[in-house]
């Protein structure tokens, strides 16, 4: 996030030493008309203003050091480049022609501004959102995962071929199940849970029966668990 607004920073402090250099450098008067009039100052303040609203609305949009959010918020940072360009392209424009009404440029540059800020707020909401409900998928697919890598381990410190295939159709049948948790699954998983601490005691003792038993009724739970997976969704 620094990075990409530090960039950013650069940038727009460039456009701005360009949007002066276009505002001060051009000639003073075309056709005998003059630009350094009251008009001109007001326009350049509140052009100068859209410039400060700008960069305020980029750092809102890569304040996030959450990289998920910031890649949901990659849409955000193409629109606030445009605003910037067009804030100068407007803004420029606007200041370098003595005879244009500085109010036109004030009116383009501010609707950018608010059009901007109206944006950023709107997806940086969706992109809180979404990274929102990504963590909670997370969290809900925790069990699973866990109860994988733990059946993994049984097949690896397996003593002899009958229990290594016996905890294989347990993860098998762990690997291939609904990830998704939620608290209406919470007593079965428990069942699962205890059912996994005897497998692990039977597998660690050698116990082909006992392994075998406890691997059967662990599947079980686990078609058990998929078919209440299917009817709450």
């Amino acid at each position: 996030m620094r990075r990409t607004f530090k960039f950013y920073a650069i940038c727009w402090a460039i456009f701005l030493v360009l949007f002066n250099v276009i505002c001060f450098v051009t000639p003073n008067e075309v056709a005998g008309i003059s630009k350094f009039d009251g008009a001109f100052w007001v326009g350049y303040i509140f052009i100068t203003i859209a410039f400060v609203g700008q960069l305020a609305c980029a750092y809102i949009a890569f304040k996030d050091d959450n990289l998920k959010k910031l890649f949901y918020n990659l849409p955000l940072i193409t629109l606030s480049y445009s605003g910037l360009i067009s804030t100068l392209f407007f803004g420029g424009l606007c200041m370098a022609i003595p005879n244009l009404p500085k109010w036109v440029g004030i009116i383009v540059c501010m609707l950018v501004l608010v059009f901007n800020v109206v944006a950023v707020l709107k997806a940086s909401a969706a992109a809180g959102i979404v990274a929102e409900i990504d963590e909670q998928v997370i969290v809900q697919s925790q069990f699973i995962k866990s109860l994988a890598v733990d059946a993994d381990n049984l097949v690896n410190r397996a003593k002899n071929d009958a229990i290594k295939a016996d905890c294989k159709k347990v993860y098998e049948a762990i690997k291939y199940s609904d990830p998704v948790s939620s608290e209406r699954l919470s007593v079965i998983e428990a069942k699962i849970t205890v059912k996994m601490d005897g497998l692990s005691k039977a597998v660690d003792e050698g116990n082909d029966e006992a392994t075998r038993t406890a691997a059967e009724e662990i599947t079980a739970l686990i078609k058990e668990r998929n078919n209440k997976c299917k009817a709450l969704k």
